[in-house]
């Protein structure tokens, strides 16, 4: 494999603002195919925007996105009245997970994980069940499918999230904060899915998250982001245990008090 074709997502010289606050300041950042990267920083520094935006959900007020070698995003030039948005059929090939569950609550859970797979990539309705119930069985929900996502917990419509994002078959998935409106004792079984899938379907990974432990055996690299740029970044031994910033220390000294 090429190094070109071996880059799964690239942000190149990626800005973006909301009215007068810069989020995202001249952003450069790729992720090889197969690489779980941790995003960590304050709140407002940039992480979520940046899923955001790879997703297609935010423009972008300056740079290009591209996936896979394709340029999916690119800012929209000062005469157009269009934001840019990715090509749907790259879109696909991105899952996202958010910290609210975003669940149809009028859908079963089977009809939530099967509802995109029909719409979008025209599966018929046997194959959407099949390829739904698989999934299901694979974050262990097979028995809830008949379910309503009212009936679940927090932590079993996370999981749904993630069997729904899936059924997309996407080769990158972002997980922006999934753990954080979980109660304490329902956190560890999300994260315990989410690092049996990415294994499982060897995904490429951008996460979002404060769980500083799981960070630790979960990503191949952690990246510190600091006022919308990547202050530090590296192992995890080496930003969690030997931050070489200042900025990153009292981060990480800040989440450890807490």
């Amino acid at each position: 494999m090429s190094l070109e074709n071996s880059i799964a997502v690239e942000l190149k010289d990626v800005s973006k603002s909301y009215g007068s606050r810069k989020v995202l300041d001249n952003l450069n950042m790729s992720v090889r195919e197969g690489e779980k990267v941790v995003l960590i920083g304050p709140s407002g520094s940039g992480k979520s925007t940046v899923l955001r935006t790879i997703a297609s959900l935010e423009a972008i007020d300056a740079g290009t996105i591209s996936i896979f070698g394709h340029e999916i995003v690119r800012a929209a030039s000062p005469t157009s009245l269009d934001q840019a948005r990715a090509d749907p059929a790259a879109r696909t090939r991105i899952g996202m997970v958010f910290q609210a569950f975003n669940l149809f609550p009028h859908l079963t859970v089977l009809e939530n994980c099967t509802l995109a797979p029909c719409t979008v990539l025209g599966l018929t309705k046997a194959q959407a069940v099949e390829r739904s119930l698989a999934l299901l069985n694979e974050v262990g929900l097979g028995d809830k499918a008949q379910s309503f996502p009212g009936h679940l917990s927090g932590g079993q419509q996370q999981r749904v999230a993630i069997a729904r994002a899936l059924a997309l078959q996407p080769r990158i998935m972002l997980f922006d904060e999934v753990t954080a409106s979980l109660d304490p004792e329902l956190v560890v079984s999300v994260l315990n899915v989410i690092d049996k899938i990415c294994a499982d379907f060897n995904l490429t990974v951008l996460m979002v998250t404060h769980q500083i432990e799981f960070t630790r055996h979960f990503a191949d690299r952690v990246c510190f982001f600091d006022e919308g740029r990547i202050l530090e970044q590296g192992p995890p031994l080496q930003v969690l245990k030997d931050p070489k910033q200042e900025r990153t220390r009292t981060f990480l000294t800040a989440i450890k008090d807490l």
